[in-house]
C-alpha cells in the first residue's frame, strides 16, 4: 500500500514557553511512502539536492523507528518529499520530516501505534517535544516529557487572531542557536517565565487578545538569541508599532512570529521593513492555523 502524508509547519515556545509550547501552521510538507527493497528517496521542493536520498534520510529513519517499535521487519521504502516549508528557519522543518516518515510507515502497517506514541517517538528523535507535539496533533499544544514519556495535548486557539510569519533568507542552526543558551537561570527570570507561559495559556482559553503583549514576553531564551538574531528586537518593536499583539522568535530562529487582530498585511510589511533596514531581507506573510495536524490518505 502506498500512502501520502500532510505535515503541518510549527512554530515552537510562542515565547515564553520554551520547550513546552507549539503551534501548527497551515504551511505543509507532503510525504509518499510505501514498502520497497530497500530505501529510495526523492525530494522536491526546499532542500532539493541538500537532504539525503538513502537510509540516512530523516524520513526513511522515521520508517524504520515504526517498523522496529511495532516488531515489524523493515525491508526498505519508496519515499517521495515534497517539502514546503523552509529548512533551518525556526518552523518545525526536521520535525515534519521525523512525523512524516512516522505516520506514513505507521499508515502503511496499519496503525499499530496510536498518536501518543507517535508523539513519544518523535520527541526522543528529535529530542524536544514542542514542534513534534503540534505537528502530529495540531492546533496549539502544550507538551512535556515525564522520563521516557511524552504527554501532549492540543487546545483550540481564537480563531479571530492571525498568525504573521517573517522568514529571513539567511538560515540558523537549531544546535547552535541552543548550544548559546546558559545551563542554568536565576529564581526571578524562572518565576517570569512561569507567570507569562501560565497568562498566555488563560488569555488564550479566555480570549483575552488584549493580554497577549504581556505574555508573549520571555527571560528563558530569546534575550541569549539576540546574539545570533540582533535586529530581532526592531522586527517586534516594528510589528508591535503596526497593530501586532505580541511578537517573538519562531522556535529557535531565525523566522518571527507575530500574534494579530485584524487585519495583517500592514503587519507583516512593518516587520519585513524592519528587517530589511538591519540587512537580512526575508519575507512575511500572514498564515493559518493548521487545526488537524499530521494526516494521510492512500495515494
Amino acid at each position: 500500500m502506498r500512502v501520502r502524508v500532510r505535515v503541518p509547519a510549527s512554530s515552537a515556545n510562542l515565547g515564553p514557553g520554551f520547550d513546552a509550547l507549539g503551534l501548527a501552521l497551515a504551511l505543509h510538507n507532503e510525504v509518499t511512502i510505501e514498502e520497497a527493497d530497500g530505501v529510495v528517496v526523492s525530494v522536491e521542493g526546499e532542500g532539493c539536492g541538500r537532504l539525503h536520498t538513502g537510509p540516512g534520510n530523516v524520513v526513511a529513519r522515521a520508517a524504520r523507528m515504526v517498523f522496529e517499535a511495532a516488531g515489524r521487519p523493515f525491508r526498505g521504502a519508496a519515499i517521495h518529499c515534497v517539502n514546503r516549508i523552509p529548512l533551518s528557519r525556526g518552523l518545525g522543518s526536521s520535525a515534519a520530516a521525523w512525523v512524516g516518515g512516522l505516520v506514513g510507515a505507521n499508515a502503511v502497517l496499519g496503525e499499530p501505534l496510536g498518536r501518543d506514541a507517535l508523539v513519544g517517538l518523535a520527541a526522543r528523535a528529535e529530542g524536544h517535544p514542542d514542534n513534534v507535539a503540534a505537528a502530529v496533533l495540531g492546533g496549539l499544544t502544550v507538551s512535556c516529557s515525564d522520563g521516557q514519556r511524552v504527554v501532549a495535548v492540543a487546545l483550540p486557539v481564537p480563531a479571530d487572531i492571525r498568525w504573521v510569519v517573517l522568514v529571513p533568507e539567511s538560515e540558523s542552526a537549531t544546535r547552535q542557536a541552543r548550544a548559546i543558551l546558559p545551563d542554568s537561570v536565576s529564581r526571578a527570570d524562572a518565576v517570569f517565565n512561569v507567570q507569562r507561559v501560565s497568562l498566555l495559556l488563560a488569555a488564550l482559553g479566555a480570549g483575552r487578545l488584549d493580554l497577549l503583549e504581556v505574555a508573549m514576553h520571555d527571560r528563558l531564551h530569546q534575550p541569549y538569541r539576540l546574539k545570533l538574531f540582533p535586529w530581532m528586537g526592531k522586527v517586534a518593536e516594528a510589528a508591535r508599532a503596526a497593530g501586532a499583539l505580541g511578537c517573538v522568535l519562531s522556535g529557535a530562529g531565525p523566522s518571527m512570529l507575530a500574534a494579530v487582530h485584524g487585519a495583517s498585511d500592514r503587519v507583516a510589511r512593518a516587520m519585513e521593513e524592519a528587517l530589511n533596514v538591519a540587512g537580512s531581507p526575508g519575507r512575511a506573510r500572514a498564515i493559518e492555523v493548521d487545526r488537524a495536524g499530521a494526516t494521510w490518505a492512500r495515494d
